[in-house]
């Protein structure tokens, strides 16, 4: 798993929007967002994309955690709490693997474990390695 979190770490938009990868398992990763002025919309709350680019990562790490490539073909998000500040934590989970399709819930919560988003992705499973 040493080699997978090394092969994220170079995913550069991630990094850009300051998304920190913090755990992998098998089928499972975890991530966090500091939230900074630069996060925020001009409502002053923080932006849908950079929650969607927080739980977009976990479930990236969750579906090509098995070393197959995986893509998505279908996410969906929904927003159930505004924040202002603080960190954000991302946790994916896979519920369904077969050799063609994944399917993930990443639940995005606050500090105090509060739910924020709620994020559903489908994974096409090519036959192709994670070249590590």
């Amino acid at each position: 798993m040493e080699e997978l979190k090394k092969f994220f770490r170079n995913d550069r938009f991630a990094e850009h929007v300051g998304v920190e990868l913090l755990e992998i398992s098998e089928g499972g990763a975890k991530a966090k967002l500091e939230i900074g002025d630069e996060h925020l919309n001009s409502l002053g709350t923080v932006h849908g994309g950079a929650i969607f680019s927080l739980a977009d990562l976990a479930f990236a790490v969750a579906c090509n955690s098995h070393g197959t490539v995986a893509m998505a073909i279908n996410v969906s998000i929904s927003y159930v709490k505004a924040l202002t500040k603080g960190t954000l934590i991302a946790e994916a989970r896979e519920n369904s693997l077969n050799p063609r399709l994944g399917n993930y819930t990443i639940r995005i919560t606050d500090e105090e474990g509060d739910l924020v988003a709620l994020f559903q992705g489908l994974a096409y499973r090519k036959r192709d390695r994670i070249p590590l």
